[in-house]
C-alpha cells in the first residue's frame, strides 16, 4: 500500500478543527509526549479531556500546566490506571463508567518500549506485551459500551517499529522466554495492537455496528519521554542524539495524527495514518504505508480469542 496524503502539501494540521464544545476524550498516557500535547490541542478547541495515567503525581502537575495555560475551567481531569495490571485497568474503567457520560473517543496512546531486560506483569505477561496490548485490550472491551452509545471512536496509537521484529505474533512463547530482545519484543507489542484494532474493525462490520469507527495511527519520530522512561542507556543516547537531527520532531507534531484520528471525519479505517516525509519519520500528516501481515487474518482471530482468555473480557459486539 503506496502513502497517499489526502489533505494536500501541507497534510492534516489542528487549524481543520472545529469547535469541540461538549465532546469528550479520553487518553491513556497523558501527562506527558504526545498524549499530552494531544490534550492540549483538544482543550484549546473546548473538547473535555480526562487523562487516564499511571502518576497521580505527574497527573497533577500536568493538570495544573494545562489550567495555567487554558484557564481553571479547563476542563481537563485524571483517573489512575496502570496498564501494566488488569486489576487497576478495571478499576479505572469502573470509574471512567460512573463518572463520564459520553466518549467521543478513546486514544490509547500510552506505551512502554525497548525495556532493556525481560521483565513480567502482575498478571504474568512479559511487559510490553502485557502494557500495550492486554492493559488496552481489557480497557476498550470495558469501556466499549459507553463509547457505542456515544457513537464515538478508538483510536489505536501504533509504531512504526512494528516492522522491527518477526512481523506476527509469536504465540507459542508469548513471553519470549527463549529470544527475548528488548526491539523485537517492543515490535510484536506494537503490532499486537494493530492486529487488535484491524479485527475490530471486522467485527463491528459483521455486526452492523458501524457508528463506533476505529483507527490505527503512529506518531513518527517524536521528541518524546518514551525512550527515556524505559529504555536503556545506550538506546536513550543514540535517541538523544538523533534527536539534534531534522529526523526527529517535536511531541507536539508527533500528537497531531492521534488528533486526526479522533476528530476528522472520513478517514479510511483499514489504513495506518502518521507521518507521511521521509521514511514516514516525520514530515506532513496523512494516510501512511501499512504492511499487510499487520491485517493476517488468522492471525488476527487466534490473538483476539487468546487476548479475550489472557485478560478474562468477552467483547459485547
Amino acid at each position: 500500500m503506496t502513502t497517499h496524503n489526502s489533505f494536500g502539501p501541507t497534510g492534516w494540521t489542528p487549524e481543520r478543527l472545529g469547535n469541540l464544545a461538549g465532546k469528550t476524550y479520553l487518553i491513556t498516557g497523558a501527562n506527558a509526549g504526545a498524549g499530552f500535547q494531544a490534550a492540549r490541542t483538544l482543550l484549546k478547541k473546548g473538547a473535555k479531556v480526562v487523562m487516564l495515567n499511571r502518576s497521580a503525581e505527574k497527573s497533577q502537575a500536568a493538570i495544573e500546566m494545562l489550567k495555567k495555560e487554558f484557564g481553571a475551567g479547563a476542563e481537563v481531569s485524571f483517573i489512575r490506571m496502570n496498564l501494566a495490571s488488569l486489576a487497576s485497568v478495571r478499576e479505572a474503567a469502573a470509574e471512567v463508567l460512573r463518572a463520564v457520560p459520553r466518549i467521543d473517543a478513546l486514544i490509547c496512546n500510552a506505551a512502554i518500549a525497548q525495556v532493556p531486560t525481560r521483565k513480567l506483569t502482575e498478571d504474568g505477561f512479559e511487559s510490553m506485551l502485557g502494557t500495550n496490548h492486554y492493559g488496552h485490550f481489557l480497557l476498550c472491551g470495558l469501556l466499549y459500551p459507553r463509547i457505542r452509545a456515544s457513537r464515538g471512536r478508538i483510536v489505536v496509537v501504533a509504531s512504526l517499529g512494528y516492522k522491527m521484529g518477526i512481523r506476527t505474533i509469536q504465540f507459542d512463547d508469548m513471553n519470549w522466554d527463549r529470544n527475548y530482545n528488548q526491539n523485537s519484543t517492543y515490535s510484536q507489542s506494537k503490532l499486537a495492537q494493530m492486529m487488535f484494532a484491524y479485527e475490530l474493525q471486522d467485527r463491528l462490520a459483521a455486526a452492523e455496528q458501524r457508528d463506533v469507527k476505529v483507527y490505527v495511527c503512529h506518531p513518527g519520530s517524536s521528541r518524546t519521554s518514551l525512550i527515556k522512561t524505559s529504555g536503556n542507556l545506550p538506546t536513550r543516547i543514540a535517541f538523544g542524539l538523533m534527536c539534534l537531527s531534522p529526523m526527529v520532531q517535536s511531541a507536539e507534531r508527533g500528537s497531531w495524527p492521534e488528533v486526526m484520528c479522533a476528530t476528522e471525519n472520513g478517514l479510511e479505517q483499514r489504513a495506518l495514518y502518521g507521518p507521511t516525509g521521509r521514511m514516514e519519520w516525520v514530515g506532513p500528516v496523512g494516510r501512511g504505508t501499512l504492511e499487510s501481515y499487520a491485517y493476517d487474518k488468522s492471525v488476527m482471530e487466534r490473538l483476539w480469542a487468546l487476548s479475550e482468555k489472557e485478560t478474562g473480557i468477552e467483547w459485547a459486539l
